[in-house]
């Protein structure tokens, strides 16, 4: 049986509004984290969507972002700022650059290293990727005041701080509290 967010949240929601899962009974203790889950899953399914029309995959604007906004920088960098893994940054900078869309060279300062950079073609492409971001951005907030917006972010910026304060204090977060 598919639960209203209503029902599932206690009825803090909207009458009629359906969730897109079905909720399973075990997730009742946990009804912001289920909704969580969902409402990230939807987000990248949408922003894969959008990106692939743009011939990019979810998490490769992120990196040409930071690019674009940094110049050119170390993988283990990437790998830091995106707060990946360095396997995972591997595949999408190999990804990015059979595409086209950034170039290895040597770093000056680091003969063992390599600097990844952006390409014209990519600098070409940022528009696109800031309207698709934009269009996510349109999409998710639809008819929400701007009040509303605000504090829908300042809500899920504290979400996230809560998180990252529970991930540093405590590597094991499944361990009892």
């Amino acid at each position: 049986m598919v639960q209203s967010a209503s029902e599932t949240a206690g009825g803090a929601g909207e009458a009629g509004q359906e969730a897109t899962v079905p909720v399973p009974a075990a997730a009742g203790s946990g009804p912001i984290s289920h909704t969580i889950f969902r409402l990230a899953r939807l987000h990248r399914m949408l922003a894969g969507q959008l990106l692939r029309r743009i011939g990019l995959h979810p998490g490769q604007e992120l990196v040409m972002m930071h690019l674009w906004e940094l110049g050119a920088r170390r993988q283990a960098e990437l790998v830091r700022l995106m707060d990946s893994d360095a396997a995972t940054m591997t595949r999408t900078v190999r990804r990015l650059e059979q595409a086209g869309f950034v170039r290895r060279r040597p770093d000056p300062t680091d003969k063992r290293a390599s600097l990844i950079e952006p390409t014209a073609a990519s600098h070409a492409l940022r528009r696109e990727v800031e309207r698709v971001w934009s269009r996510l951005e349109d999409i998710s907030t639809a008819g929400l005041s701007d009040d509303e917006r605000t504090e829908a972010l300042l809500t899920l910026e504290r979400l996230e701080q809560n998180l990252v304060q529970a991930a540093v204090s405590s590597p094991d977060t499944t361990a009892e509290q």
